[in-house]
Protein backbone atom coordinates (compact mmCIF):
# COMPACT_ATOMS: atom_id res chain seq x y z
CA UNK A 1 0.00 0.00 0.00
CA UNK A 2 1.25 3.47 -0.72
CA UNK A 3 0.40 4.82 2.72
CA UNK A 4 -2.26 6.99 1.12
CA UNK A 5 -5.77 5.52 1.31
CA UNK A 6 -6.92 7.87 -1.46
CA UNK A 7 -4.83 5.78 -3.84
CA UNK A 8 -6.94 2.75 -2.98
CA UNK A 9 -10.12 4.57 -3.92
CA UNK A 10 -8.56 5.90 -7.12
CA UNK A 11 -7.78 2.28 -7.98
CA UNK A 12 -11.37 1.35 -7.26
CA UNK A 13 -12.51 4.12 -9.56
CA UNK A 14 -10.43 2.52 -12.30
CA UNK A 15 -12.07 -0.81 -11.54
CA UNK A 16 -15.53 0.69 -11.66
CA UNK A 17 -14.84 2.39 -14.96
CA UNK A 18 -13.94 -0.96 -16.51
CA UNK A 19 -17.27 -2.52 -15.60
CA UNK A 20 -20.47 -2.36 -17.64
CA UNK A 21 -22.52 0.31 -15.93
CA UNK A 22 -25.73 -1.68 -16.27
CA UNK A 23 -24.28 -4.49 -14.13
CA UNK A 24 -24.53 -2.22 -11.08
CA UNK A 25 -26.96 0.56 -11.88
CA UNK A 26 -30.31 -0.67 -13.12
CA UNK A 27 -33.00 1.92 -13.89
CA UNK A 28 -35.83 1.74 -11.37
CA UNK A 29 -34.24 -1.26 -9.70
CA UNK A 30 -35.67 0.03 -6.43
CA UNK A 31 -39.25 0.93 -5.77
CA UNK A 32 -38.52 4.45 -4.60
CA UNK A 33 -39.97 6.20 -1.60
CA UNK A 34 -42.65 7.96 -3.59
CA UNK A 35 -44.11 4.56 -4.48
CA UNK A 36 -44.88 3.93 -0.80
CA UNK A 37 -47.91 5.90 0.26
CA UNK A 38 -48.09 7.67 3.58
CA UNK A 39 -49.43 5.26 6.23
CA UNK A 40 -49.58 2.45 3.68
CA UNK A 41 -50.50 -1.03 4.91
CA UNK A 42 -48.59 -4.20 4.03
CA UNK A 43 -48.92 -7.83 4.98
CA UNK A 44 -45.31 -8.01 6.21
CA UNK A 45 -42.75 -5.39 7.16
CA UNK A 46 -39.11 -6.54 7.29
CA UNK A 47 -36.59 -4.34 9.12
CA UNK A 48 -33.03 -4.58 7.83
CA UNK A 49 -31.73 -5.94 4.53
CA UNK A 50 -28.79 -8.04 5.72
CA UNK A 51 -28.62 -11.76 4.91
CA UNK A 52 -31.69 -12.57 7.02
CA UNK A 53 -33.81 -9.66 5.86
CA UNK A 54 -32.93 -10.13 2.20
CA UNK A 55 -33.82 -13.83 2.27
CA UNK A 56 -37.05 -13.21 4.17
CA UNK A 57 -38.15 -10.45 1.79
CA UNK A 58 -37.34 -12.66 -1.18
CA UNK A 59 -39.25 -15.66 0.17
CA UNK A 60 -42.32 -13.78 1.43
CA UNK A 61 -42.73 -11.92 -1.84
CA UNK A 62 -42.93 -15.25 -3.69
CA UNK A 63 -46.61 -15.15 -2.71
CA UNK A 64 -48.17 -12.61 -5.12
CA UNK A 65 -51.07 -11.87 -2.77
CA UNK A 66 -48.77 -10.70 0.02
CA UNK A 67 -47.51 -7.12 0.06
CA UNK A 68 -44.01 -6.92 1.56
CA UNK A 69 -42.09 -3.84 2.68
CA UNK A 70 -38.33 -4.06 3.31
CA UNK A 71 -36.83 -1.09 5.16
CA UNK A 72 -33.07 -0.42 5.15
CA UNK A 73 -31.33 2.34 7.12
CA UNK A 74 -28.49 2.65 4.60
CA UNK A 75 -28.34 3.30 0.88
CA UNK A 76 -27.25 1.34 -2.16
CA UNK A 77 -23.56 0.46 -2.17
CA UNK A 78 -21.36 1.55 -5.06
CA UNK A 79 -19.50 -0.99 -7.25
CA UNK A 80 -16.36 -0.38 -5.20
CA UNK A 81 -17.56 -2.88 -2.57
CA UNK A 82 -17.31 -5.75 -5.04
CA UNK A 83 -13.49 -5.78 -4.88
CA UNK A 84 -12.73 -8.53 -2.32
CA UNK A 85 -9.07 -7.63 -1.89
CA UNK A 86 -9.83 -4.33 -0.17
CA UNK A 87 -12.91 -5.41 1.78
CA UNK A 88 -11.47 -4.21 5.11
CA UNK A 89 -11.48 -0.62 3.83
CA UNK A 90 -15.27 -0.50 3.68
CA UNK A 91 -15.52 -0.54 7.46
CA UNK A 92 -14.38 3.09 7.31
CA UNK A 93 -17.14 4.31 5.01
CA UNK A 94 -20.79 5.21 5.39
CA UNK A 95 -21.56 1.54 4.77
CA UNK A 96 -20.65 0.85 8.40
CA UNK A 97 -22.52 2.11 11.48
CA UNK A 98 -19.20 2.82 13.21
CA UNK A 99 -20.04 1.08 16.49
CA UNK A 100 -17.45 0.46 19.21
CA UNK A 101 -17.61 -1.55 22.40
CA UNK A 102 -17.61 0.10 25.80
CA UNK A 103 -14.27 0.26 27.57
CA UNK A 104 -13.84 -2.62 30.02
CA UNK A 105 -10.97 -4.18 31.93
CA UNK A 106 -9.69 -7.64 31.04
CA UNK A 107 -9.42 -7.42 27.26
CA UNK A 108 -8.37 -5.04 24.49
CA UNK A 109 -5.70 -3.63 26.80
CA UNK A 110 -3.43 -3.24 23.78
CA UNK A 111 -6.04 -1.38 21.72
CA UNK A 112 -6.63 2.35 21.42
CA UNK A 113 -8.79 3.44 24.37
CA UNK A 114 -9.22 -0.27 25.21
CA UNK A 115 -12.13 -0.50 22.80
CA UNK A 116 -13.05 -2.77 19.95
CA UNK A 117 -14.50 -1.76 16.60
CA UNK A 118 -17.82 -3.53 15.99
CA UNK A 119 -18.28 -3.62 12.23
CA UNK A 120 -21.96 -3.51 11.36
CA UNK A 121 -23.19 -3.02 7.79
CA UNK A 122 -25.40 -0.06 6.88
CA UNK A 123 -26.42 -0.50 3.24
CA UNK A 124 -28.69 -2.61 1.11
CA UNK A 125 -27.26 -6.05 1.86
CA UNK A 126 -26.28 -5.19 5.44
CA UNK A 127 -22.96 -6.53 6.69
CA UNK A 128 -22.53 -8.62 3.54
CA UNK A 129 -21.44 -5.35 1.91
CA UNK A 130 -18.44 -4.94 4.25
CA UNK A 131 -17.60 -8.44 5.53
CA UNK A 132 -14.87 -10.87 4.43
CA UNK A 133 -17.26 -13.10 2.46
CA UNK A 134 -16.31 -16.33 4.32
CA UNK A 135 -18.97 -19.01 3.80
CA UNK A 136 -19.53 -21.09 6.96
CA UNK A 137 -22.84 -22.80 7.71
CA UNK A 138 -21.91 -23.84 11.23
CA UNK A 139 -21.60 -27.26 12.81
CA UNK A 140 -24.39 -29.78 12.34
CA UNK A 141 -24.31 -30.54 16.08
CA UNK A 142 -25.32 -26.97 16.91
CA UNK A 143 -28.51 -27.33 14.89
CA UNK A 144 -29.31 -30.72 16.43
CA UNK A 145 -28.76 -29.32 19.92
CA UNK A 146 -30.99 -26.33 19.22
CA UNK A 147 -33.75 -28.70 18.24
CA UNK A 148 -33.15 -30.76 21.39
CA UNK A 149 -33.60 -27.58 23.45
CA UNK A 150 -37.19 -27.39 22.23
CA UNK A 151 -36.96 -25.77 18.81
CA UNK A 152 -38.69 -28.09 16.33
CA UNK A 153 -37.55 -27.82 12.73
CA UNK A 154 -34.00 -26.76 13.60
CA UNK A 155 -32.20 -30.10 13.28
CA UNK A 156 -29.45 -30.20 10.69
CA UNK A 157 -31.36 -32.73 8.65
CA UNK A 158 -34.26 -30.27 8.44
CA UNK A 159 -32.27 -27.09 7.70
CA UNK A 160 -29.87 -28.64 5.17
CA UNK A 161 -32.45 -28.58 2.33
CA UNK A 162 -32.74 -24.81 2.77
CA UNK A 163 -28.98 -24.36 2.59
CA UNK A 164 -29.00 -26.40 -0.60
CA UNK A 165 -31.93 -24.46 -2.07
CA UNK A 166 -30.15 -21.14 -1.55
CA UNK A 167 -26.78 -22.21 -2.90
CA UNK A 168 -25.08 -22.01 -6.27
CA UNK A 169 -21.81 -23.75 -5.42
CA UNK A 170 -18.80 -24.20 -7.68
CA UNK A 171 -16.06 -25.85 -5.59
CA UNK A 172 -13.09 -27.97 -6.57
CA UNK A 173 -13.54 -30.27 -3.59
CA UNK A 174 -16.85 -30.84 -1.82
CA UNK A 175 -18.78 -33.66 -0.19
CA UNK A 176 -21.51 -35.18 -2.37
CA UNK A 177 -25.00 -34.24 -1.25
CA UNK A 178 -23.92 -31.20 0.76
CA UNK A 179 -23.88 -28.58 -2.00
CA UNK A 180 -26.13 -27.51 -4.82
CA UNK A 181 -26.10 -25.41 -7.98
CA UNK A 182 -28.73 -23.06 -9.33
CA UNK A 183 -29.61 -21.21 -6.11
CA UNK A 184 -29.38 -17.48 -5.45
CA UNK A 185 -26.17 -17.42 -3.36
CA UNK A 186 -22.87 -17.99 -5.16
CA UNK A 187 -20.30 -20.04 -3.23
CA UNK A 188 -16.89 -20.61 -4.81
CA UNK A 189 -13.25 -21.21 -4.14
CA UNK A 190 -11.21 -18.00 -4.11
CA UNK A 191 -9.66 -17.71 -7.59
CA UNK A 192 -6.23 -16.71 -6.27
CA UNK A 193 -4.15 -18.40 -3.57
CA UNK A 194 -0.66 -17.60 -2.32
CA UNK A 195 1.90 -20.38 -2.27
CA UNK A 196 2.04 -19.86 1.50
CA UNK A 197 -1.44 -21.29 2.06
CA UNK A 198 -0.50 -24.48 0.19
CA UNK A 199 2.27 -25.00 2.74
CA UNK A 200 -0.09 -24.42 5.67
CA UNK A 201 -2.76 -26.80 4.34
CA UNK A 202 -0.11 -29.47 3.79
CA UNK A 203 1.37 -28.88 7.23
CA UNK A 204 -2.05 -29.24 8.86
CA UNK A 205 -2.42 -32.66 7.26
CA UNK A 206 1.04 -33.63 8.49
CA UNK A 207 -0.11 -32.58 11.96
CA UNK A 208 -2.98 -35.08 11.73
CA UNK A 209 -5.88 -33.00 10.41
CA UNK A 210 -7.83 -34.37 7.44
CA UNK A 211 -8.62 -32.21 4.46
CA UNK A 212 -12.38 -31.62 4.67
CA UNK A 213 -15.27 -29.80 3.15
CA UNK A 214 -16.05 -27.85 6.33
CA UNK A 215 -19.56 -27.19 5.04
CA UNK A 216 -20.00 -30.88 4.28
CA UNK A 217 -20.25 -34.09 6.23
CA UNK A 218 -17.87 -33.06 9.05
CA UNK A 219 -16.36 -29.73 10.00
CA UNK A 220 -13.20 -30.85 11.83
CA UNK A 221 -10.08 -30.47 9.71
CA UNK A 222 -8.42 -28.08 7.29
CA UNK A 223 -9.71 -26.58 4.05
CA UNK A 224 -9.15 -23.78 1.62
CA UNK A 225 -11.76 -21.14 2.39
CA UNK A 226 -15.14 -21.14 0.64
CA UNK A 227 -16.37 -17.68 -0.25
CA UNK A 228 -19.41 -15.69 -1.34
CA UNK A 229 -17.98 -14.71 -4.71
CA UNK A 230 -19.42 -14.55 -8.20
CA UNK A 231 -16.93 -14.19 -11.05
CA UNK A 232 -14.31 -13.19 -8.52
CA UNK A 233 -16.47 -10.40 -7.07
CA UNK A 234 -18.42 -10.07 -3.84
CA UNK A 235 -21.79 -11.81 -3.83
CA UNK A 236 -23.69 -9.81 -1.22
CA UNK A 237 -27.16 -10.55 0.11
CA UNK A 238 -28.39 -7.70 -2.07
CA UNK A 239 -26.86 -9.19 -5.22
CA UNK A 240 -27.93 -12.73 -4.35
CA UNK A 241 -31.46 -12.33 -3.02
CA UNK A 242 -32.80 -8.86 -3.85
CA UNK A 243 -31.61 -7.87 -7.30
CA UNK A 244 -33.18 -10.94 -8.96
CA UNK A 245 -36.65 -10.10 -7.57
CA UNK A 246 -36.72 -6.31 -7.90
CA UNK A 247 -39.46 -6.53 -10.52
CA UNK A 248 -41.97 -8.12 -8.14
CA UNK A 249 -44.79 -5.62 -7.83
CA UNK A 250 -45.67 -6.80 -4.33
CA UNK A 251 -42.17 -6.04 -2.95
CA UNK A 252 -41.37 -2.47 -1.88
CA UNK A 253 -37.90 -1.51 -0.69
CA UNK A 254 -37.07 1.67 1.17
CA UNK A 255 -33.44 2.70 1.56
CA UNK A 256 -32.04 5.48 3.77
CA UNK A 257 -35.04 4.88 6.03
CA UNK A 258 -34.44 4.17 9.69
CA UNK A 259 -37.01 2.40 11.82
CA UNK A 260 -37.12 4.03 15.24
CA UNK A 261 -40.00 2.12 16.83
CA UNK A 262 -42.02 -1.04 16.37
CA UNK A 263 -45.69 -0.29 16.97
CA UNK A 264 -47.21 -2.71 19.50
CA UNK A 265 -50.76 -2.79 20.79
CA UNK A 266 -50.44 -2.39 24.60
CA UNK A 267 -53.47 -4.61 25.21
CA UNK A 268 -53.07 -7.48 22.76
CA UNK A 269 -49.24 -7.13 22.63
CA UNK A 270 -49.40 -7.65 18.87
CA UNK A 271 -47.28 -5.64 16.47
CA UNK A 272 -49.13 -3.63 13.87
CA UNK A 273 -46.53 -1.45 12.16
CA UNK A 274 -43.41 0.69 12.41
CA UNK A 275 -42.40 4.32 12.77
CA UNK A 276 -39.43 5.30 10.62
CA UNK A 277 -37.39 8.36 9.77
CA UNK A 278 -36.53 9.44 6.24
CA UNK A 279 -35.18 12.79 5.07
CA UNK A 280 -35.52 14.20 8.59
CA UNK A 281 -39.24 13.40 8.79
CA UNK A 282 -41.16 10.62 10.54
CA UNK A 283 -43.50 8.27 8.70
CA UNK A 284 -45.59 5.22 9.57
CA UNK A 285 -46.18 1.92 7.79
CA UNK A 286 -48.63 -0.72 8.99
CA UNK A 287 -48.62 -4.52 8.89
CA UNK A 288 -51.64 -6.82 8.77
CA UNK A 289 -49.67 -9.97 9.56
CA UNK A 290 -46.16 -9.49 10.99
CA UNK A 291 -43.29 -7.09 11.62
CA UNK A 292 -39.98 -8.94 11.35
CA UNK A 293 -36.87 -7.36 12.87
CA UNK A 294 -33.70 -8.56 11.16
CA UNK A 295 -31.65 -5.47 11.95
CA UNK A 296 -28.66 -7.36 13.34
CA UNK A 297 -27.22 -8.33 16.69
CA UNK A 298 -26.95 -4.76 17.96
CA UNK A 299 -29.78 -2.87 16.28
CA UNK A 300 -32.56 -5.43 16.80
CA UNK A 301 -32.20 -5.45 20.61
CA UNK A 302 -31.91 -1.67 20.56
CA UNK A 303 -35.12 -1.37 18.55
CA UNK A 304 -37.01 -3.81 20.76
CA UNK A 305 -36.04 -1.91 23.90
CA UNK A 306 -36.96 1.43 22.32
CA UNK A 307 -40.35 -0.13 21.57
CA UNK A 308 -40.96 -1.16 25.18
CA UNK A 309 -39.77 -4.76 25.05
CA UNK A 310 -36.86 -5.36 27.39
CA UNK A 311 -35.67 -5.42 31.01
CA UNK A 312 -38.18 -3.48 33.09
CA UNK A 313 -35.65 -1.75 35.35
CA UNK A 314 -33.55 -0.55 32.40
CA UNK A 315 -36.52 0.74 30.42
CA UNK A 316 -38.02 2.51 33.44
CA UNK A 317 -34.75 4.26 34.19
CA UNK A 318 -34.91 5.72 30.67
CA UNK A 319 -38.63 6.57 30.96
CA UNK A 320 -39.67 4.09 28.26
CA UNK A 321 -43.14 2.56 28.82
CA UNK A 322 -42.75 -1.18 29.45
CA UNK A 323 -44.90 -3.42 27.28
CA UNK A 324 -43.08 -6.67 28.05
CA UNK A 325 -40.49 -7.31 30.76
CA UNK A 326 -38.07 -9.56 28.85
CA UNK A 327 -34.27 -10.06 29.02
CA UNK A 328 -33.58 -8.34 25.70
CA UNK A 329 -29.88 -7.55 25.32
CA UNK A 330 -28.94 -9.53 28.43
CA UNK A 331 -27.03 -12.29 26.63
CA UNK A 332 -24.60 -11.64 23.79
CA UNK A 333 -22.02 -14.18 22.64
CA UNK A 334 -19.24 -12.95 20.40
CA UNK A 335 -16.34 -14.79 18.78
CA UNK A 336 -13.14 -13.05 19.82
CA UNK A 337 -9.83 -13.51 18.06
CA UNK A 338 -6.16 -12.90 18.92
CA UNK A 339 -3.79 -11.02 16.62
CA UNK A 340 -0.54 -11.68 18.38
CA UNK A 341 0.49 -14.85 16.51
CA UNK A 342 2.92 -13.83 13.77
CA UNK A 343 5.43 -16.02 11.95
CA UNK A 344 8.41 -14.85 9.93
CA UNK A 345 9.29 -17.04 6.93
CA UNK A 346 12.23 -17.24 4.54
CA UNK A 347 10.40 -17.09 1.20
CA UNK A 348 8.51 -14.29 -0.53
CA UNK A 349 5.29 -16.25 -1.05
CA UNK A 350 2.81 -13.95 0.70
CA UNK A 351 0.66 -11.02 -0.40
CA UNK A 352 2.43 -7.72 -0.97
CA UNK A 353 -0.30 -5.20 -1.64
CA UNK A 354 2.05 -2.59 -3.10
CA UNK A 355 2.72 -5.02 -5.92
CA UNK A 356 -0.97 -5.80 -6.37
CA UNK A 357 -2.71 -2.44 -6.50
CA UNK A 358 -0.01 -0.81 -8.64
CA UNK A 359 -0.02 -3.60 -11.21
CA UNK A 360 -1.91 -2.88 -14.42
CA UNK A 361 -2.02 -6.63 -15.07
CA UNK A 362 -3.64 -7.36 -11.68
CA UNK A 363 -6.18 -4.59 -12.10
CA UNK A 364 -7.00 -5.75 -15.62
CA UNK A 365 -7.19 -9.42 -14.63
CA UNK A 366 -9.68 -8.56 -11.93
CA UNK A 367 -11.75 -5.99 -13.78
CA UNK A 368 -12.03 -7.95 -17.02
CA UNK A 369 -11.64 -11.60 -16.00
CA UNK A 370 -12.53 -11.73 -12.28
CA UNK A 371 -9.16 -13.33 -11.54
CA UNK A 372 -5.89 -12.49 -9.80
CA UNK A 373 -4.81 -11.39 -6.37
CA UNK A 374 -7.55 -8.78 -6.01
CA UNK A 375 -10.07 -11.63 -5.73
CA UNK A 376 -8.57 -12.60 -2.37
CA UNK A 377 -11.13 -12.07 0.43
CA UNK A 378 -9.09 -9.69 2.54
CA UNK A 379 -6.19 -12.13 2.61
CA UNK A 380 -8.13 -14.97 4.29
CA UNK A 381 -7.12 -18.22 2.56
CA UNK A 382 -7.83 -21.26 4.71
CA UNK A 383 -9.70 -22.42 7.81
CA UNK A 384 -8.86 -25.16 10.28
CA UNK A 385 -11.39 -26.42 12.83
CA UNK A 386 -10.18 -28.52 15.74
CA UNK A 387 -11.00 -29.59 19.26
CA UNK A 388 -8.48 -28.33 21.81
CA UNK A 389 -7.13 -30.49 24.62
CA UNK A 390 -9.05 -28.41 27.20
CA UNK A 391 -12.48 -28.94 25.65
CA UNK A 392 -15.03 -30.46 28.03
CA UNK A 393 -17.54 -31.43 25.34
CA UNK A 394 -18.04 -35.22 25.12
CA UNK A 395 -18.40 -35.23 21.32
CA UNK A 396 -14.98 -35.91 19.73
CA UNK A 397 -16.02 -34.19 16.48
CA UNK A 398 -17.24 -30.94 18.01
CA UNK A 399 -14.58 -28.21 17.53
CA UNK A 400 -14.05 -25.40 20.01
CA UNK A 401 -11.46 -23.45 18.03
CA UNK A 402 -11.00 -22.16 14.50
CA UNK A 403 -7.75 -21.09 12.85
CA UNK A 404 -8.13 -18.34 10.25
CA UNK A 405 -5.09 -18.49 7.98
CA UNK A 406 -3.97 -15.25 6.31
CA UNK A 407 -1.73 -15.19 3.26
CA UNK A 408 0.30 -12.38 4.83
CA UNK A 409 0.51 -10.45 8.08
CA UNK A 410 -1.85 -7.61 8.94
CA UNK A 411 0.99 -5.24 7.96
CA UNK A 412 0.71 -6.24 4.29
CA UNK A 413 -1.16 -2.97 3.63
CA UNK A 414 1.54 -0.93 5.40
CA UNK A 415 -0.75 -0.21 8.33
CA UNK A 416 -3.24 1.82 6.32
CA UNK A 417 -6.42 -0.20 6.96
CA UNK A 418 -5.96 -3.44 8.93
CA UNK A 419 -4.21 -1.71 11.82
CA UNK A 420 -7.12 0.68 12.15
CA UNK A 421 -9.71 -2.05 11.73
CA UNK A 422 -8.28 -3.84 14.76
CA UNK A 423 -7.79 -0.52 16.62
CA UNK A 424 -4.04 -1.09 17.13
CA UNK A 425 -2.03 1.92 18.39
CA UNK A 426 0.64 3.09 15.98
CA UNK A 427 3.33 2.56 18.64
CA UNK A 428 2.32 -1.11 19.02
CA UNK A 429 2.12 -1.57 15.28
CA UNK A 430 5.58 -0.11 14.76
CA UNK A 431 7.07 -2.31 17.46
CA UNK A 432 5.60 -5.63 16.24
CA UNK A 433 4.39 -5.37 12.64
CA UNK A 434 6.26 -2.51 10.96
CA UNK A 435 9.23 -4.71 9.99
CA UNK A 436 6.94 -7.13 8.18
CA UNK A 437 5.77 -4.60 5.67
CA UNK A 438 8.84 -5.67 3.70
CA UNK A 439 9.91 -8.92 5.42
CA UNK A 440 7.87 -12.08 4.56
CA UNK A 441 5.56 -13.12 7.37
CA UNK A 442 2.11 -14.60 7.85
CA UNK A 443 -0.50 -14.82 10.57
CA UNK A 444 -2.95 -17.34 11.89
CA UNK A 445 -5.79 -15.88 13.92
CA UNK A 446 -7.30 -18.27 16.47
CA UNK A 447 -11.02 -17.69 17.02
CA UNK A 448 -13.25 -19.14 19.72
CA UNK A 449 -16.06 -21.20 18.23
CA UNK A 450 -18.07 -21.57 21.45
CA UNK A 451 -17.19 -18.71 23.83
CA UNK A 452 -18.40 -19.04 27.39
CA UNK A 453 -18.06 -15.36 28.26
CA UNK A 454 -21.33 -13.48 27.96
CA UNK A 455 -21.68 -9.86 26.92
CA UNK A 456 -24.71 -7.60 26.94
CA UNK A 457 -26.29 -4.56 25.27
CA UNK A 458 -27.98 -1.54 26.84
CA UNK A 459 -29.53 1.65 25.54
CA UNK A 460 -27.61 4.87 25.93
CA UNK A 461 -30.89 6.80 26.06
CA UNK A 462 -34.38 6.70 24.62
CA UNK A 463 -33.16 8.74 21.68
CA UNK A 464 -33.26 6.21 18.78
CA UNK A 465 -30.34 7.94 17.06
CA UNK A 466 -27.94 7.31 19.93
CA UNK A 467 -25.72 4.25 19.57
CA UNK A 468 -26.56 1.25 21.75
CA UNK A 469 -23.95 0.52 24.39
CA UNK A 470 -22.34 -2.88 23.83
CA UNK A 471 -20.28 -4.67 26.48
CA UNK A 472 -18.28 -7.52 24.93
CA UNK A 473 -17.19 -8.93 28.32
CA UNK A 474 -14.49 -11.10 26.75
CA UNK A 475 -12.71 -13.50 29.14
CA UNK A 476 -15.24 -12.96 31.91
CA UNK A 477 -16.34 -16.59 32.29
CA UNK A 478 -15.79 -17.61 35.94
CA UNK A 479 -13.64 -20.65 35.11
CA UNK A 480 -11.41 -18.76 32.66
CA UNK A 481 -12.18 -21.43 30.10
CA UNK A 482 -11.95 -19.04 27.14
CA UNK A 483 -8.42 -18.04 28.15
CA UNK A 484 -7.43 -21.68 28.59
CA UNK A 485 -8.79 -22.48 25.15
CA UNK A 486 -6.74 -19.70 23.60
CA UNK A 487 -3.58 -20.92 25.29
CA UNK A 488 -4.26 -24.44 24.06
CA UNK A 489 -4.83 -23.08 20.54
CA UNK A 490 -1.54 -21.19 20.58
CA UNK A 491 0.29 -24.36 21.61
CA UNK A 492 -1.40 -26.22 18.76
CA UNK A 493 -0.37 -23.50 16.36
CA UNK A 494 3.23 -23.88 17.50
CA UNK A 495 2.99 -27.62 16.90
CA UNK A 496 1.66 -26.99 13.40
CA UNK A 497 4.65 -24.82 12.65
CA UNK A 498 7.08 -27.52 13.75
CA UNK A 499 5.94 -29.84 10.94
CA UNK A 500 8.46 -30.69 8.18
CA UNK A 501 6.60 -28.55 5.65
CA UNK A 502 6.69 -25.40 7.76
CA UNK A 503 10.34 -26.03 8.67
CA UNK A 504 11.10 -25.71 4.95
CA UNK A 505 9.90 -22.12 5.24
CA UNK A 506 11.84 -21.50 8.44
CA UNK A 507 8.56 -20.44 10.09
CA UNK A 508 9.63 -18.64 13.28
CA UNK A 509 7.27 -17.29 15.92
CA UNK A 510 7.77 -13.60 16.59
CA UNK A 511 8.23 -13.25 20.35
CA UNK A 512 8.06 -9.48 20.80
CA UNK A 513 5.87 -8.78 23.87
CA UNK A 514 2.63 -7.00 23.04
CA UNK A 515 2.37 -3.66 24.84
CA UNK A 516 -0.65 -3.16 27.05
CA UNK A 517 -1.75 -2.48 30.60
Amino acid sequence: MTGNPIFTFVWCGIFASLQPVQSFIMPNRLNNFNDVKINETFDFIVIGSGPSGSVIANRLSEVPEWKVLLIEAGGIALPIVEAPGICSAFQFTNYDWGYRTQQQDGFCSGCINKTLKYAHGKALGGSTIINFMIHVRGNRRDYDRWEAMGNPGWSYEEVLPYFLKSEDAHLDKSDPGYHNSGGYLSVTDVPYRTKLVDYVVQAAQEAGYPYVDYNGKEQMGVSYVQAHLRNGRRCSADKAFLRPVMDRKNLKILTNSRVVKILIDPVTKETYGVKFAKRKKYYYAFAKKEVISSAGGLNSPQLLMLSGVGPKDHLEELDIPVLADLPVGKKMYDHSTFLGILFEINQKIVFVYDEVITSIKEITDFAVLGKGQITSIGGVEALLYFKSNVSTDPDPLYPDMEFIVLGASISADNGVIMRKMFNIPIETYNKIWKKYETTPAYQIMPMLVHPRSVGYIKLKSKNPFHWPKSYANFFSDPENHDIKTYIAAIREMQRLNRTPTMRKLGATLITIPIPGE
